[in-house]
């Protein structure tokens, strides 16, 4: 019976809640929620859970999708399918996470600029990153193993977008003696590397708060299976790329030679050994 009671109030607190909603009537309610039950999941809160075999759809929010990911999906995304061909919308390429890494060489001997460090890191991503630590104990360096050499992090999704719209559109400008971003910076598989030599350029960290210049480095991985595809797909992005094409990237070439001791050309010359003559 308690049971019983305890379950017509929890329905007559359902049809309640119907009734104070946005929907005027039962009538003008989807069928999807017509009829549903509170279920309890946690101390302060409440699900609705649908009777029926449809899953009850609540109204769109009023959350906004990123700039940057709007663009990708109606601009990018037909440009990159019309150029290459692609019979799969999954073969498109897309950004699937930025990785940003600073090296903080000194947090071994001072854990204030290791706090500093994370707090510049945490302040220009939104997210706090981890503390990456020494593998191996070096002692020219004066590091032992386990101690603190620096932080990353690794954002996806909204933080994601967010991040590489302010980077490609505020960062990057702001950067001394900016002529644009080198094309040759990709790793054979479609990512791209970006290093900054400050941590001043982003509009978020304040000139007054900078102990000291940091740098750090900025992956973008992405699904492209070759450099070209990646490289169009951050073009529509809106990376600022230096004029060239990342076909024809320039080889070094390497002159191979032998050297001496004394670092000039020539193979290098055994000394000679008198030999004694056996009597």
């Amino acid at each position: 019976m308690a049971l019983a009671a305890g379950r017509v109030a929890m329905v007559s607190e359902a049809s309640s809640l119907a009734a104070s909603s946005s929907y005027s009537s039962r009538d003008s309610m989807p069928a999807s929620i017509s009829s549903f039950t509170l279920v309890r999941v946690s101390r302060n809160a409440m699900c609705v859970r649908s009777s029926s075999a449809a899953v009850a759809e609540a109204p769109a929010s009023a959350v906004e999708m990123p700039r940057l990911k709007s663009i990708y999906v109606n601009k990018v995304v037909p440009a990159l399918k019309e150029e290459f061909q692609y019979t799969n919308l999954l073969q498109i390429p897309r950004v699937e996470k930025v990785v940003i890494n600073c090296g903080i060489g000194e947090a071994s001997q001072n854990a204030k600029i290791l706090e500093a460090g994370i707090k510049d890191i945490s302040t220009v991503t939104g997210q706090r990153p981890n503390i990456t630590r020494a593998k191996k104990a070096i002692a020219g360096f004066k590091i032992r193993q386990g101690v603190p050499v620096g932080v990353a992090v690794t954002l996806r999704g909204e933080l994601m977008y967010s991040f590489l719209d302010r980077l490609l559109n505020l960062v990057l400008p702001r950067t001394r003696d900016f002529l644009g971003v080198s094309p040759y910076s990709f790793d054979g598989k479609g990512n791209y590397n970006l290093g900054l030599k400050e941590q001043g350029v982003f509009p978020e960290i304040k000139f007054d708060n900078i102990d000291k210049p940091r740098g750090m480095d900025i992956s973008i991985v992405t699904s492209a299976r070759t450099d070209k595809e990646g490289q169009k797909l951050l073009t529509l992005l809106g990376m600022p790329f230096r004029a060239g094409d990342v076909s024809a990237k320039p080889v070094v070439i390497k002159k191979k030679g032998n050297f001496n001791i004394k670092g000039g050309k020539g193979k290098a010359k055994k000394p000679v050994t008198k030999s004694k003559k056996k009597k």
